[in-house]
């Protein structure tokens, strides 16, 4: 890390946003629904007509942009969180399984995820939520089920590759059972790219969710989200340009750092990485 300050710009960037979304409540100036009409469109402070109460300005129903900011990053943490956890548990499985095994099972998977991969993801959430409903739970839950192929595909790979050496047959040679290779062997081994490939789709979670908030899909107000704020600011842009330029640089940061967080972990993790950066 000391070798890679990009990846350490990324974990800077990454660990202030979980700090500020598990602090929000703390550190969040004032209640992000609580509508103060007196004080709409306020600027920020350092803009001529606005004091220090609302640092970041307001919006068109006088609610704090700073205060409805750190709850949106905390949503958008949440929601991407708990996404790939529940993603990388059902690809990560059937991957390890589907690798491992070989035979029909695994040409039924792929072909699955040859279906999935061809519907555009973002379409496929947006047709779901219209159906079931938007609450949290069925964000979480959707964006979770349509990221799993991803998983599937590099695990399967990994563990192809991994099952044919010589470790591998030395376990099988004194009678491990195929659930102990998989799980002491295989797993293990595998483990960097499940971690790499976790970080990268979080953040293409992240970015889906503000997607779909911004089209009304996601997170419903008045509970704040980034996407939303950007979606409420698209009329004031002329006129009030803090009111979707402050969400806008928070997606691109919390982006930005799970991205090169990702990059440096592939470097941390993958031996031949490792030694080529070593090397320069």
């Amino acid at each position: 890390m000391v070798r890679n300050p990009l990846m350490s710009l990324g974990l800077g960037i990454v660990m202030l946003m979980v700090l500020i979304a598990l602090l929000a409540p703390l550190l969040a100036p004032h209640d992000p629904c609580r509508q103060e009409l007196a004080e709409r469109l306020r600027p920020p402070f350092w803009v001529e007509g606005n004091d220090r109460e609302y640092p970041l300005g307001t919006d068109d129903l006088g609610r704090d942009i700073l205060s409805r900011m750190m709850y949106g990053v905390r949503i958008s943490l949440l929601v991407g969180g708990l996404a790939v956890l529940l993603s990388g548990s059902i690809g990560v499985s059937l991957g390890l399984l589907s690798g491992y095994f070989g035979g029909w099972a695994d040409d039924l998977l792929m072909r699955v995820c040859d279906v999935q991969l061809s519907i555009p993801l973002t379409l496929l959430a947006i047709a779901v939520i219209a159906v079931v409903g938007s609450s949290l739970p069925t964000l979480i839950g959707v964006l979770g089920l349509t990221q799993w192929v991803m998983y599937a595909r590099v695990v399967r790979g990994e563990t192809l590759s991994i099952r044919e050496k010589e470790f591998v047959e030395a376990s099988r040679a004194i009678g491990a059972t195929d659930l102990r290779i998989i799980r002491t062997c295989i797993l293990p081994n595998a483990l960097p790219t499940i971690l790499v490939t976790a970080t990268l789709l979080m953040a293409t979670v992240i970015m889906i969710e503000a997607g779909l908030s911004y089209l009304g899909l996601g997170i419903q107000p008045p509970n704040p989200s980034l996407g939303s704020m950007l979606s409420e600011a698209r009329q004031y842009l002329a006129t009030a340009w803090w009111l979707g330029t402050f969400p806008g640089l928070a997606i691109m940061l919390i982006i930005l750092g799970i991205n090169l967080l990702a990059d440096g972990l592939r470097d941390l993790l993958d031996p031949r990485s490792r030694k080529r950066v070593q090397g320069e």
